[in-house]
């Protein structure tokens, strides 16, 4: 074996290692730029990242023995929008309760159903979905991209973020005709000075 094909296969079997080394510089390098271009402080962007983990913590630790809770919480602005399935009424108020008694909650919009919960299939379904809809918000350019946040769930698409009337509007339609979408949902808060 030549000296060269030693050192190659010596720098292949560390690519494994430092694969996540890479990872998280550009993921730092990502939230760097996503954080630049948002309406929000670094602060409050950082504030909702939190929001998030103290609320999917606090849901987890409630219904730890519950499978039939699928419960997520998205935060923009401290403005929180609670979806998924839980098996009663009861549940769904109380996942409500929750989410307000997290720290520095503005307010919560409950859009969880009593229903069994989503599998594999409908995740997946409402990933696609979701990428979809960010596809065409870039190929339409009617706005920056980044400034609406979209999320998923049975087929519902749920759109946040601190954006203009005709940004809603835009991004409403978009979201409306884009296939597999069933219904859109409007969490935005209207800014007439972005």
């Amino acid at each position: 074996m030549h000296t060269r094909d030693i050192a190659l296969i010596g720098l292949l079997a560390l690519v494994p290692l430092l694969h996540g080394c890479f990872a998280a510089a550009a993921a730092g390098v990502g939230a760097t730029a996503l954080m630049a271009e948002d309406r929000r402080s670094t602060g409050i962007y950082l504030e909702d990242q939190n929001i998030e983990l103290k609320l999917a913590s606090a849901i987890r630790e409630k219904y730890a023995n519950n499978d039939q809770v699928q419960v997520k919480g998205t935060s923009f602005n401290r403005f929180v929008l609670l979806n998924g399935e839980v098996p009663s009424e009861e549940i769904k108020k109380d996942a409500g309760i929750i989410a307000l008694g997290v720290e520095n909650v503005r307010n919560v919009q409950n859009e969880i159903v009593v229903a069994p919960p989503g599998g594999l299939t409908q995740s997946s379904a409402d990933t696609l979905t979701t990428s979809k809809v960010k596809s065409r918000f870039v190929t339409e350019n009617k706005f920056q991209p980044n400034h609406v946040k979209v999320v998923t769930r049975g087929d519902v698409v749920y759109l946040m973020g601190l954006v203009t009337t005709k940004e809603a509007d835009d991004a409403t339609e978009i979201a409306r005709t884009t296939g597999g979408v069933q219904k859109v949902v409007r969490v935005f808060e209207i800014t007439e000075n972005p």
